[in-house]
């Protein structure tokens, strides 16, 4: 747990590093419970443990930290349905929560739909890779950092 003026308690100190070490275009992966998260890490990304924190509450306290990436369609991607899921109109609740949580910080793209291996394949190349405890299916969230205004760097 984080004790400064400021900074949510809920971001780790290795997670706040990981977020000042990232440069613009680096990609975060916040991954659900069911993640192969020692799998992907095992091929470079670093490995964060964030175990019993869900996604939204972990989003809601990087999202006061970390730009988004403005100059791609969209900063953040999820992963898709696999096609049975989508034949039987499986809802995945928690989108809607990080569409929401996205909006309150100024990132009004739509989520990126990334097919399930590609996804996986794109999480290998993150800066780091956050294992939640998130139990939503299909809870898996990938943020672009983007780079901060001249103005807040005074």
């Amino acid at each position: 747990m984080v004790v400064l003026k400021g900074i949510p308690s809920v971001l780790s100190p290795e997670l706040l590093y990981a977020l000042a070490k990232m440069g613009h275009g680096d990609e975060l992966v916040l991954a659900d419970a069911n993640f192969p998260t020692s799998s992907v890490c095992a091929c470079g990304p670093k490995e964060i443990r964030a175990d019993g924190l869900g996604i939204p509450q972990l989003l809601e306290a990087i999202l006061k930290l970390l730009p988004l990436d403005t100059y791609v369609p969209s900063p953040a991607a999820v992963m898709d349905l696999v096609d049975s899921d989508k034949e039987r109109c499986l809802d995945v609740h928690v989108w809607y929560t990080y569409s929401g949580l996205l909006s309150q910080a100024e990132s009004y793209s739509s989520l990126e739909k990334v097919e399930r291996f590609a996804f996986y394949e794109r999480a290998k190349k993150a800066f780091a890779v956050v294992a939640t405890g998130e139990t939503a299916l299909y809870g898996n969230l990938i943020l672009k950092k983007g780079v901060i205004p001249p103005e807040f760097l005074d």
